[in-house]
């Protein structure tokens, strides 16, 4: 059996689309029920819904074989996987945004961003050696502006819409974010045959075709 860590939320329906797509099936009443913990109609596959930045921690550590979750969680997580393949669902923009379009240009000294991607931001700030302070928050980060709390922030945009109607404009965009199929290091050598079998599927399904026929390795 191999064990899939799906991020819960915006990635949740598109993740399982595509396994249907790939002929991974999972009954209606399993994905209505309140289970955390289901298996495909073969016993092939088990399904873990956790939350996103949760993925990275159950793949790395071996309570999963795989994972799908986004992109933006993968590079602030840093973890050690594999990332065999791009899925291509939830595409999203990792952006810097501000009330103040010419805040970067006018600012004397260090400016306050306010994220929940800590690393992320301070990794795209310190390659450009802007001085920031980074303030984390869990969410509704697009307040922090308007309350003085943060000159910038960095935040996963979809529409832009949400900005758009707190009164930012985005300045920069430091990456594209969409949902990643992982694999633990261990797995990718211990299970290779079941583990090529579900990219291979995958691919196929993202191809728009059926899976493709013999391969082992992802």
């Amino acid at each position: 059996m191999i064990t899939i860590a799906i991020a819960k939320g915006r990635m949740q329906d598109g993740a399982l689309n595509l396994l249907v797509r790939a002929g991974i099936r999972v009954s209606t009443d399993e994905i209505n029920s309140r289970r955390l913990a289901i298996t495909d109609e073969t016993g092939r596959y088990r399904f873990l819904f956790v939350k996103p930045a949760d993925v990275p921690v159950y793949v790395e550590h071996g309570i999963a074989d795989c994972g799908m979750v986004g992109r933006d969680v993968l590079l602030e997580s840093e973890a050690d996987l594999l990332l065999p393949l791009d899925l291509g669902i939830a595409r999203c923009r990792i952006v810097v945004a501000a009330a103040d379009p010419e805040v970067m240009t006018r600012a004397v000294g260090m400016l306050r961003v306010a994220t929940k991607y800590s690393q992320i931001a301070a990794a795209h700030f310190g390659s450009r050696g802007m001085p920031v302070e980074i303030i984390k928050l869990s969410g509704s980060v697009e307040l922090a502006p308007a309350l003085g709390l943060a000159d910038l922030i960095v935040d996963l945009v979809e529409t832009g819409r949400t900005l758009r109607e707190n009164g930012l404009t985005v300045m920069d965009e430091i990456a594209e974010s969409t949902g990643r199929l992982v694999v633990n290091r261990a797995s990718y050598q211990l299970k290779a045959q079941a583990v090529g079998q579900l990219v291979n599927a995958l691919r196929g399904a993202l191809n728009g075709g059926e899976p493709l026929k013999g391969s082992e390795e992802p």
